[in-house]
């Protein structure tokens, strides 16, 4: 006699919630009558598992069901011998699902049993059997369902509101919609507003100060939906509606003749060829991304506008959210045309050729016509703040351009895996609005004014005093103990009494660099005034 115990899972399922929150549902009946099976197999040494495996409103074509999901992967883990249903369609009315259900119950032998129709699965008549029943099952939902898709097709034919939520102007009564004269005025005005403005994003706008918050995306479904005249839609085709229309035909021609023209010049414009597409950002670092709207007159507004303003996420927006392509973009091309003109910006990347090769270099820089396609290749970022700019450039890309302009070629565009080291430039600008404040433009660049750096200044006349001391026999521990600082700051600013004249003379004048900073002095080690001003060209106008 075999003492086996056979580990039973009971499964249930009901299409719909309804009745669920019954004291005594359909689940608990399915359950119950499986129970009493099991238990009259107890000489079998079939034993009830604790485990419920209960799916309420889930549907049986298919397999996105938590607990079947569940029990699945127990049978999978060897936890159960036997699936038990009430009905062999509890578990599945796909043929095609119930053979990977069945592949998966062979595969950890394991078996199926429906107590209403006595068929287990781990004979070849009951597969069989089982296959038959569920084709059928198969068959009948297919035929309800295309009897279903019939009638909806046959009423909307004829006119009917076939159910689901009535467009904005409507309300649904008796199976019919009606004209609700409150929201039907605001639909009319939508519709002749837009016909004005010629654009969704300033209707919207519009929209919010009369106190309506509907987003772009509704408006255009709006605007396009033929019910407002009177017809009822299946499959891309319209009938004549039952319900009576809001919006006169001649005015919704209007507005689909405004939609078509904007949908035409937005064919024509590509977002990916605006020159920083994939490479801006705000000052809380959120990608900026091109776009455009149409004011009145059918003028074009383009922008580079924040993810986070598009998302409608107010906590993450930034001071400069939305700027002016084509000022920007201005902007950009006039600052290339500076740094190529700049000897101090230049020279880190061509300290390394020959004297005669950078003469030339320099010579032919002022006079380069540099494109839009060699600027977005030598951008890899661009990060607007609310007072500056900051412009990030791959310098192998950067090298690559200066070795073709001096042999007189085309730039080569370098593959990614080479673009390794970036330079960091920080520019000022000024921010402007258009008439109505709505929209932060980027003003002209603003080379800043030589102005002198007090505390510097004052640290390097420090710096002499101290040496001074140091010559008259004071030691660095006695200047320190007078000055009341550790000993250890005072040899790093005694470092700056042997900078280099010309460096010295460009801090007291107010030429030098505005990011030049202690920090960035100190790092200077060597000795060699020469190497000391190559340097400090190279620490201060490369440092990020």
């Amino acid at each position: 006699m075999n003492d086996k115990k056979i580990r039973c899972a009971i499964y249930t399922r009901k299409s719909t919630e309804e009745g669920l929150e019954q004291e005594f549902n359909s689940l608990q009946a399915q359950r119950e009558a499986c129970e009493a099976y099991i238990k009259s197999q107890k000489h079998e040494n079939w034993q009830l598992l604790p485990t419920e495996y209960d799916d309420g409103g889930y549907s049986g074509g298919n397999m996105e069901r938590p607990a079947l999901k569940r029990l699945l992967q127990d049978v999978q883990n060897g936890l159960v011998d036997i699936i038990v249903v009430y009905k062999i369609d509890r578990l599945t009315r796909s043929l095609m699902d119930f053979s990977k259900i069945v592949e998966v119950l062979d595969k950890h032998k394991a078996s199926f049993v429906s107590i209403t129709q006595h068929f287990n699965t781990t004979t070849s008549m009951g597969r069989l059997t089982l296959n038959m029943i569920l084709s059928f099952a198969q068959f009948e939902q297919e035929v309800t369902g295309e009897r279903i898709r019939d009638k909806i097709s046959v009423s909307k034919k004829k006119g009917m509101w076939m159910g689901g939520k009535p467009p904005l102007g409507y309300y649904r009564k008796d199976k019919k919609i009606y004209p609700d004269e409150e929201k039907a005025k605001l639909v009319t005005s939508i519709f002749q507003k837009y016909v004005v403005l010629k654009s969704t994003t300033l209707l919207k706008d519009w929209l919010a100060e009369q106190g309506y918050n509907i987003s772009v995306g509704n408006l255009n479904c709006i605007l396009r939906n033929k019910a407002y005249i009177g017809l009822v839609g299946h499959k891309g085709t319209w009938y004549q509606g039952e319900h009576q229309g809001i919006i006169d035909k001649s005015l919704f021609e209007q507005v689909q003749t405004v939609m078509a023209n904007n949908r035409i010049n937005r064919q024509h414009y590509d977002p990916s060829k605006s020159l920083l597409a994939g490479k801006l950002y705000d000052d809380k670092d959120n990608a900026m991304s091109p776009s455009w709207s149409t004011g009145s007159g059918g003028k074009k507004y383009r922008y580079y506008v924040s993810q986070a303003l598009i998302r409608k996420e107010p906590g993450k927006v930034g001071k400069v959210n939305k700027v002016s392509l084509p000022k920007l973009e201005q902007f950009i091309d006039n600052w290339f045309s500076e740094f190529l003109k700049d000897k101090t910006k230049i020279y880190p990347y061509i300290q390394q050729f020959g004297v005669s090769k950078q003469k030339e270099v320099i010579k032919r820089l002022p006079s380069y016509p540099i494109t839009r396609d060699v600027e977005k290749s030598l951008i890899k970022r661009v990060q607007l703040h609310f007072n500056k700019i900051e412009i990030t450039l791959y310098q192998e890309q950067v090298m690559e351009l200066l070795n073709a302009i001096y042999e007189n070629r085309e730039m080569s565009l370098l593959k990614p895996e080479k673009l390794k080291n970036e330079t960091t430039y920080t520019e000022a600008y000024r921010i402007g609005t258009v008439a109505n404040g709505a929209k932060v433009i980027v003003g002209q660049f603003v080379k800043p004014t030589k102005q002198p750096n007090k505390e510097l200044i004052k640290i390097l006349n420090q710096a002499c005093a101290w040496h001074q001391k140091i010559l008259d026999g004071k030691t660095t521990q006695e200047i320190a103990n007078r000055e009341k600082v550790c000993v250890q700051y005072v040899r790093r600013i005694l470092n700056l009494s042997f900078l280099s004249p010309k460096i010295v003379r460009a801090i007291l004048n107010g030429t030098q660099p505005a990011d030049c900073t202690l920090k960035k002095l100190l790092s200077i080690k060597v000795s060699n005034w020469q190497e000391q001003e190559q340097l400090f060209t190279k620490v201060l106008y490369t440092s990020k």
